[in-house]
């Protein structure tokens, strides 16, 4: 326990305002994403900012190479049936951002776009509002946490070179897909949530918003299939 606090110490030093640590008997150390971490993590995956950024402009760079061209007029007209569920999870994220931006909830500076997008570009709110006024994380339903968890599981293993070989796409766009519709199905973002609490519902079209572009980057970049705007 003493050596294990001071490992703690030490690192709360160096990254407190990314982790919280606790020491748990007989002397492992928990790390916790802080919420402004988080927030922060997932307004990336919206606007495609740091290293996902990166990630993605590559991925676009890419596609004249291996990616879009690698998509056949079939393809693209007739979804993989192993990966339809994924595809229509894409599809519908895509449609539920641009009703958002018909119905006033967000405002997009290209709300038409002619293909699926890598990342949306928001007007406002702009961040989105992720945060409580005491700078805790307003998704706390579990399907929105589950959602969370799933797509940080994603990002790390695209980002990860060690691991990128032995990961298995298709399954996890699988368990990707299957957290968004569960978040869907659980998590109101129009009726009484609009009503009532219009942060919450824009930080939950933030959370598709960022679903989104994480599902097409797999699609497109490591299952080379097409990422549908609509089906």
């Amino acid at each position: 326990m003493e050596l294990a606090s001071a490992i703690a110490s030490d690192i709360s030093g160096i990254c407190g305002d990314v982790f919280s640590v606790q020491i748990v008997p007989p002397g492992l150390i928990h790390f916790e994403l802080t919420h402004s971490t988080l927030a922060t993590w997932l307004q990336s995956l919206v606007e495609g900012s740091g290293k996902w950024g990166d990630e993605g402009d590559k991925g676009t760079r890419r596609q004249g190479d291996k990616g879009t061209r690698g998509i056949t007029k079939a393809n693209a007209q007739c979804p993989v049936p192993n990966l339809f569920s994924v595809q229509y999870a894409h599809a519908r994220c895509c449609s539920l951002v641009l009703l958002a931006h018909r119905d006033g909830l967000i405002k997009l500076r290209e709300p038409v776009p002619n293909t699926s997008p890598a990342f949306w570009s928001v007007i406002s709110p702009n961040p989105l509002p992720w945060l409580n006024g005491d700078g805790t994380l307003r998704l706390n339903h579990p399907d929105e946490r589950r959602l969370i968890s799933e797509l940080i599981q994603v990002v790390d293993n695209i980002e990860c070179p060690d691991v990128k070989g032995s990961v298995k796409w298709e399954k996890v766009a699988l368990s990707l897909s299957e957290a968004f519709e569960k978040f869907w199905c659980n998590c109101r973002i129009w009726g009484e949530v609009k009503i009532t609490s219009l942060e919450l519902a824009q930080a939950r079209l933030g959370l598709l918003m960022a679903t989104q572009s994480v599902l097409r980057f797999m699609l497109e970049e490591n299952l080379g299939v097409f990422a549908p705007l609509e089906l």
